[in-house]
């Protein structure tokens, strides 16, 4: 409930920011243009995500016969979680991760990798799925859907401010505020965007380890892919699915610092922190 209120939160002061920001740079008008270019993006992302993120990673739907141990664990879950059972996909990569995308628990898609199927015991194997099921019913791709059109309708009217095509509003006749505002205002947003995500993750961690009973097997698997990443990057992929996997698997740059994952240390510690409650 508490990560649900946070998350409410942010996405209230991201509605605000964009609102009150996107008004002085575009003027009503732009801000609303812009809020709809975005939305339209978005949203045939939203609808065709689990299409086009499968495809880009060579996902293969498996079925139970091809893939038992899969099957079985997902199956289990999912019913467990009072979920419907999802489609299941193998990605053809030797580095250990997983994802989970569909617009709804109706529609969604659990893949992981080979090498997460080789690499990790059956406990660590359910912790992960856990924690991607528990994605599909917190609904958090439409979570991440909401922040991502409003961040990014605000990037668009500060990109368009920037080179005077915009509107007139109250702040261009200041050059300070509004250079404080072409700068500030769609970092703001950016920060607030990756603090959504990182809340959702750290929801679909407590309720991941809720629903497999093993939070302490999530914390190593978590390290595990993660000690994995660094040594056996993705052969191919986009940053901007990052906030899919169950561990950012794009490394180096401002990865670490624009990151849409918590600090894998915190992860790990709150989790252990979580199975110290249990017993």
């Amino acid at each position: 409930m508490r990560s649900g209120f946070r998350t409410g939160f942010w996405l209230v002061l991201l509605a605000v920011l964009f609102v009150w920001a996107g008004g002085l740079l575009g003027g009503a008008q732009g801000a609303l243009l812009a809020f709809l270019i975005v939305l339209a993006v978005n949203l045939i992302a939203y609808f065709a995500s689990d299409r086009i993120v499968l495809a880009r990673y060579r996902a293969q739907e498996v079925t139970a016969q091809e893939q038992p141990r899969l099957h079985g664990i997902v199956s289990a879950l999912a019913a467990k979680a009072g979920l419907p059972m999802p489609r299941v996909y193998l990605i053809p990569e030797a580095t250990p991760n997983a994802f989970a995308t569909g617009r709804n628990p109706q529609h969604a898609a659990v893949a992981v990798t080979a090498g997460l199927l080789g690499q990790l015991d059956e406990d660590e194997l359910e912790g992960v799925l856990a924690h991607e099921l528990a994605h599909v019913k917190n609904r958090d791709t439409l979570t991440t859907t909401i922040a991502a059109t409003l961040a990014g309708a605000l990037a668009l009217v500060a990109n368009v401010a920037r080179f005077g095509y915009a509107g007139r509003g109250r702040g261009r006749g200041n050059p300070l505020a509004l250079l404080l505002l072409l700068v500030g205002a769609p970092l703001a947003a950016l920060l607030i965007r990756l603090l959504v995500s990182r809340i959702r993750e750290y929801a679909a961690d407590r309720d991941g380890a809720q629903l497999s009973g093993r939070p302490l097997s999530l914390a190593d698997a978590l390290r595990k892919i993660s000690h994995a990443t660094a040594q056996l990057p993705l052969s191919r992929g986009n940053t901007v699915d990052a906030q899919m996997f169950t561990v950012n698997p794009f490394t180096g740059g401002l990865q670490h610092l624009f990151s849409t994952h918590p600090p894998l240390e915190e992860r790990v510690k709150r989790l252990q922190a979580q199975a110290a409650g249990a017993q």
